[in-house]
């Protein structure tokens, strides 16, 4: 072997072990050496599961040696992020005062890791509560993106970016209610895929009470790899049903054929204004990347992201008021009482009767939207107006919250349609990792998928990455 296994893709790695090429144990043997030489720069993995994984890898090689190779992910080293239940490690969720919160049984995507063959190596950093852009917390602390210490690497699954941009496992596992894998995935140079509202079965065995409707509606697990490949791989390991899900749906992940050339909408825009210089140029990019693999490329809006922004804001920071602030307010740390505080502060409280108008605008907004991906089966555009943030901006004043929010409209926009999007690299601006969203029908991922590996082949993978 010319490389390290650390460095292997996830399929490739799942490939070589099927074959008895390298084993399990050698793959997680070089996966944990790699999280004891870059992790304590980084922490982006705050629970090492080093005997659990090597006890798991050997019992992958026992398996393929009796002919059960158990899934997709056969003994390729991952990770899972804090704030869902594994069982038998505490779900901390970065708060201290649930550092002894210890799960009794797995979430259903980690038990679908389990079945499909994969050995956790460790769990991931988090913001207080999962609800900042920015990782850190009192109790974990502050995770480093690998690219820049001076730039936060996204949040909420900023752990499980760093940690994959920089080799710690193969595929790392994340979620997203407002962007908290796409924009960690932009962040750290690596690829991240939101999917559809009710691919993925989700379910909190430790929670006490069920989360209210419109967070229930708009979070979805989700993973971040180093390639498109990988991204497709473990959709394929986590979207495995769960009785446990009432929302999950049986939908096949390839669908029906559509007539090509795909038209693609493009949109270079962020509140209504041009994005950064950076972002545009990389959209732009993009856009001519796809034109060229015979993609038809039109500028053209899609129905109004901003709307979608203000349902968000309505039906999600309505919610968190009445069922999160309180126990934000009660065991937060200050960044998140400041930033998440200032979050709330810019929407308003709203009766029961306007709640539900909100729900019924967003089904107006989603007939919108299915209509124009009819015509437009892809959007291409930002994954933020910005580039990646320096560290600090969300707790730095009000007006630079503000700042924070405006940036990330499209991230907003897609939990509210509960469509699938993907995160992919187009390159380095400024020394910093530059990407683009794609966002298609519900049920699609296949689409995005695609065509965000057209853009990969373009820009091949940035990472692993050394610290730097």
């Amino acid at each position: 072997m010319s490389e390290p296994l650390w460095r292997w893709p996830a399929h490739r790695l799942a490939d070589a072990i099927r074959r008895g090429a390298v084993s399990a144990r050698e793959a997680a043997t070089d996966a944990l050496a790699r999280v004891q030489a870059v992790n304590p720069s980084l922490n982006a993995i705050v629970d090492v599961l080093a005997d659990e994984a090597l006890a798991a890898a050997d019992a992958a090689d026992a398996a393929r040696r009796s002919g059960r190779v158990t899934g997709v992910l056969h003994g390729v080293p991952v990770t899972v992020k804090v704030n869902v239940d594994q069982r038998g490690r505490p779900t901390t969720n970065g708060v201290v005062a649930f550092k002894d919160l210890v799960a009794p049984d797995d979430s259903p995507v980690v038990g679908n890791l389990r079945r499909a063959g994969a050995v956790i190596i460790g769990r991931t950093n988090t913001p207080a509560f999962s609800v900042r852009w920015f990782t850190e917390n009192d109790l974990h602390g502050r995770t480093l993106n690998p690219w820049s210490r001076q730039h936060t690497p996204g949040g909420s699954s900023g752990g499980a970016s760093s940690a994959v941009a920089a080799g710690m496992g193969a595929i790392a596992h994340g979620n997203d209610l407002a962007g908290s894998v796409r924009y960690p995935a932009y962040c750290t140079g690596v690829a991240g895929l939101r999917p559809s509202f009710g691919r993925v079965p989700a379910f909190l065995p430790s929670a006490k009470d069920e989360r209210p409707m419109s967070l229930a509606m708009m979070s979805v697990q989700g993973p971040l790899a180093r390639c498109v490949a990988d991204l497709r791989l473990a959709l394929a390991a986590m979207s495995a049903g769960d009785a446990r899900d009432p929302w999950w749906v049986p939908a096949p992940l390839v669908g029906p054929p559509l007539p090509r050339p795909l038209r693609v909408a493009m949109t270079v825009n962020c509140q209504g204004v041009p994005a950064d210089p950076a972002v545009v140029a990389a959209v732009r990019q993009a856009g001519a990347w796809l034109a060229e693999a015979g993609y038809v490329v039109e500028e053209v809006e899609p129905p109004s992201l901003a709307e979608a922004q203000e349902l968000w804001k309505l039906m999600g920071n309505d919610e968190a008021r009445r069922f999160m602030w309180p126990a934000v307010e009660q065991f937060g740390d200050e960044g998140v009482r400041r930033s998440f505080g200032w979050m709330l502060a810019d929407s308003p409280v709203l009766d029961h009767t306007a709640h539900l108008r909100a729900f019924a605008r967003r089904s107006t907004l989603l007939r919108r939207w299915q209509l124009f991906l009819e015509q437009h089966p892809l959007v291409l555009g930002p994954v933020s107006g910005e580039p990646p943030f320096p560290w600090g901006l969300d707790v730095e004043s009000e007006a630079t919250m503000a700042r924070v929010v405006r940036a990330q409209e499209s991230q907003f926009a897609v939990p509210v349609l509960g469509l699938p999007a993907v995160s992919v690299p187009t390159g380095l601006a400024g020394g910093l990792p530059m990407g683009v969203q794609l966002i298609g029908p519900r049920f699609r991922e296949d689409l995005v998928l695609e065509a965000a590996e057209v853009i990969e082949a373009r820009c091949p993978p940035l990472t692993p990455v050394d610290p730097r």
